[in-house]
């Protein structure tokens, strides 16, 4: 590739919301939306597949680590192919895949059907998300507008989740092809929009010389051995010395990508970007906060579904409360991050998070519903008032013609974080005992701990600007060649 940066700002950004606008941001949420929508109602259908399929425990343990190999190990290669090569051309490009391979899996006989579908489905997301990240920052204007934008946006994508439980119960009463077949009609819909809909005026970061393809397969490489030892985690009983060759083996290929980024005269990754404390502190703050919840609602569908007898749908429907973020998220947050900053909204509310998990320790046989409504409302507001700067912050400081990058950080410590909580839930359990009572309120300390972790990250934070001099100035990155 040949040409020169173009740093500068994007003619024509928002600055009112009109009714384009509105629309544009809502096919750019819609994608959000189903990617949420579809990794939820997957977890509410896998019962059903293995029943129907004959799937060994290990092959249905794969159909979900498939998802989280593909989207972890190329979400960082995916954020940067949105700078490099036009955050719009990959947001539709993807879109399509993701729809093809979603489909795919709706005519799955055997196993190594969805493995495929669902790691293919996994990439397509990992290019898909932070593309779509991208094309909001850059195309809405730097203060209220982006701030409106990106709150209503991460109230989509939690809410997604959220409600794809209650549908994936639905979806999976008529068939469990349909949990397939219901996110390709969405994707296909949102395409039709998006094409006259999404713009992209920033022109695409341009690198003299060849493309860092050894440091695209590197980081790839090391992010797939890392998400891959993180899955095997959950079954320490398999041996463990896979899993630290895994680890050892993606933290050697991390190491290669750093040397190569900081000699190769055009680098996937400008390693300057991560000198930048708040957002350090924002992605490690998303894996705590995303992986506690990640845990918290593992360990309470199993307690409803298999300690309480509870059908899929009544815990889908218990669990509802929780998006009520949707609507405060784009509503109420941008008001209070007005007044008191993005910083102490996220810290209070990760406190109110920290409180609804630990209200769950007291967690007996037979609590009524009543008794759980208060975590479940407290974590509610805690994502309304929590996502929404994550996603604000994950981008703030950081020059625009990185936005993908900094979206692929944030979406890859997001991911990292789901497998991580799982992970950690899943061997505190196992090691309390046969699961019962007592093993799910000692493995709920692990969704306490790490939300007090995330308090105590963004409490740095707290009184802190964000640092002038992350963006490396724009002459300096094109003499560079960066």
């Amino acid at each position: 590739m040949s040409a020169t940066l173009s740093g500068a700002r994007p003619p024509g950004q928002i600055t009112e919301m009109n009714g384009r606008a509105w629309a544009m941001l809502l096919v750019l949420c819609g994608a959000i939306f189903l990617e949420g929508i579809d990794v939820a109602m997957l977890n509410v259908a896998l019962p059903k597949i293995r029943t129907d399929l004959d799937l060994s425990t290990g092959m249905l343990s794969g159909v979900v680590s498939a998802y989280v190999l593909g989207y972890g190990g190329f979400m960082l290669l995916g954020g940067r192919a949105a700078d490099l090569l036009g955050r719009r051309r990959m947001f539709l490009t993807w879109l399509v895949v993701f729809l093809v391979f979603s489909g795919l899996g709706g005519f799955a006989t055997e196993g190594w059907t969805l493995l495929v579908s669902r790691f293919v489905t996994g990439v397509a997301a990992a290019f898909l998300a932070p593309a779509g990240l991208a094309l909001i920052t850059t195309n809405f204007a730097e203060g209220r507008a982006r701030n409106r934008a990106l709150m209503f946006y991460a109230g989509t994508a939690a809410g997604g989740f959220t409600l794809g439980l209650v549908v994936g119960g639905l979806l999976t009463m008529a068939g469990w092809r349909w949990v397939f077949f219901a996110p390709v009609v969405f994707a296909a819909l949102i395409l039709a929009a998006a094409v006259p809909l999404v713009r992209d005026d920033a022109v695409p970061v341009r690198v003299r010389g060849r493309f860092d393809l050894a440091g695209s397969f590197s980081i790839t490489g090391a992010m797939l051995l890392l998400a891959y030892g993180v899955v095997r985690l959950e079954h320490p009983a398999d041996g463990p010395w896979l899993t630290v060759a895994a680890f050892a083996a993606g933290l050697a290929l991390l190491g290669a990508f750093v040397a190569i980024e900081r000699r190769s005269a055009a680098p996937l990754v400008r390693l300057g970007v991560l000198r930048s404390g708040p957002l350090v502190r924002t992605n490690i703050a998303a894996l705590l906060f995303i992986g506690s919840f990640a845990g918290f609602q593992f360990l309470v569908t199993l307690y409803l579904q298999e300690l309480r007898g509870w059908s899929t749908l009544e815990t889908s429907l218990a669990m509802l409360v929780i998006g009520i973020d949707m609507v405060l998220a784009p509503t109420v947050t941008p008001r209070l991050t007005e007044r008191f900053g993005n910083v102490r909204v996220l810290f209070g509310g990760l406190v109110l998070g920290a409180i609804a998990y630990a209200l769950f320790l007291q967690v007996s046989p037979d609590w009524s519903y009543a008794a759980m409504f208060p975590a479940f409302l407290l974590l509610g507001l805690t994502f309304s008032l929590v996502y929404g700067p994550l996603t604000v912050a994950a981008t703030e400081g950081v020059a625009e013609e990185e936005h993908g990058l900094a979206g692929g950080l944030l979406y890859t410590s997001i991911q990292f974080g789901t497998a991580l909580g799982i992970s950690a839930v899943t061997a505190v359990s196992v090691a309390a005992g046969p699961f019962g009572i007592d093993a799910v309120r000692a493995a709920m300390v692990v969704p306490v701990a790490g939300t007090v972790a995330a308090l105590l990250v963004t409490a740095f934070g707290l009184g802190r600007r964000v640092s002038a001099d992350v963006p490396a100035p724009a002459a300096e990155r094109v003499e560079a060649g960066v």
